[in-house]
């Protein structure tokens, strides 16, 4: 699987993107990950895994705390790739709001109704 397929695979998982949130904030150890969810300590090792191997996080050991952080360049490409298509998007409905302008008929001016001295 390619880097880019890897990393919205590692994001599709509502459980790896609060485990990213929370580590936006600072390292933490896996205990203090596995805090607010209800789950065993192995199965948030195997999510801690995934974003490991997608890049996103990096893991170390210190003493006997294996301690998790943030890597902010894990996710470049795939912002790189959200950005480009952002971009087009952006230049696609600003084609469609001109087109608009251009055919929008004007509305008819309104004839007076009154009398003519």
């Amino acid at each position: 699987m390619d880097a880019l397929s890897q990393t919205f695979s590692a994001l599709a998982d509502p459980t790896r993107r609060a485990i990213l949130a929370r580590l936006a904030t600072g390292a933490a150890t896996v205990g203090e990950l596995a805090e607010p969810f209800d789950m065993s300590l192995p199965a948030v090792s195997r999510h801690l895994k995934v974003l490991t191997e997608a890049g996103l996080i990096e893991r170390s050991t210190e003493a006997q705390w294996r301690r998790c952080s943030l890597r902010g360049e894990g996710m470049r490409e795939a912002a790189d790739w959200i950005e480009f298509y952002r971009r087009f998007w952006e230049q696609q409905f600003d084609q469609l709001d001109a087109f608009l302008a251009r055919t929008t008929p004007k509305p008819a001016k309104e004839k007076r109704r009154g009398r003519r001295s």
